[in-house]
């Protein structure tokens, strides 16, 4: 036991190497525990063994990376957020930018924020105007994403007009809409290295960051923050907040909206 303890660290440089992805940013306890209980079930013996399998097996490469990033979504996760986003939020970012809004969704997993980004801003922008970058470090997640069926738990808080419109029963799944995914570009992205856009008028990014290190959570509000155009909006999730986001820069316009 005293070996496989001893060689997490070697084990986060291997996967660094493989993957891109730098777990000295996540909660060490957190992220060891998860990847402790990988290991056992996978049968391998320690961590030398499970890299080995790594290296060797792409969709076990791809599976291991979908588990470490935690893809825990849901359509309209928070629905009283999601009404000051379409009753507040929305309506003044049109004001102030007009429709051709920039809109990223980051870490946006298997497309259930993407999804009910387009729903909402569909309410005010025809769907032919709607465009949504969408990004996240899971190429296993983006994939599924692209095809977009969804379990009926996922999208119980779709309002209910959505749901008839734009879902289709695919025996016990459900199947979104071409006209909503044509909005969304789904794209491969690593938020702690590789560069931001510039120029966003809306970014979304809720429950992700409680995995991460205090270091890496300012690092990545900053360049949020940096990512944003003078007006824009960072919507963040319900177990998330920016401590210091007076120091950032931003002001706060509601528990989970800060505007650059």
């Amino acid at each position: 036991m005293g070996n496989y303890m001893k060689s997490y660290e070697d084990f986060t440089g291997d996967i660094y190497r493989l993957t891109g992805i730098d777990l000295s940013n996540y909660k060490q306890t957190q992220m060891k525990r998860r990847i402790d209980t990988r290991i056992s079930k996978s049968e391998c013996k320690g961590y030398d063994e499970y890299i080995r399998l790594l290296s060797s097996d792409k969709k076990q490469l791809d599976e291991f990376v979908e588990y470490i990033t935690i893809n825990v979504s849901e359509f309209y996760r928070n629905p009283e957020q999601w009404e000051i986003l379409r009753s507040r939020i929305i309506p003044s970012l049109i004001e102030k930018f007009g429709t051709g809004l920039n809109i990223w969704s980051a870490a946006c997993s298997t497309g259930d924020e993407p999804y009910s980004l387009v729903m909402a801003l569909s309410e005010f922008i025809p769907l032919s105007k709607i465009r949504i970058n969408a990004t996240d470090i899971s190429d296993e997640v983006i994939a599924k994403a692209k095809i977009g069926l969804y379990s009926a738990k996922s999208i119980e808080n779709v309002p209910k007009k959505y749901k008839e419109e734009y879902f289709k029963a695919n025996g016990p799944v459900y199947e979104i809409s071409d006209k909503i995914k044509k909005c969304v570009t789904f794209k491969h992205h690593n938020l702690l290295s590789d560069l931001y856009p510039k120029g966003q008028h809306l970014i979304v990014c809720r429950n992700v960051l409680i995995y991460f290190t205090e270091e890496a959570k300012d690092e990545i509000f900053t360049k949020y923050y940096n990512s944003l155009s003078d007006g824009g909006v960072l919507f963040i999730g319900s177990t998330e907040q920016i401590l210091k986001y007076r120091d950032i820069g931003y002001k706060r316009l509601d528990s989970f909206f800060y505007e650059k």
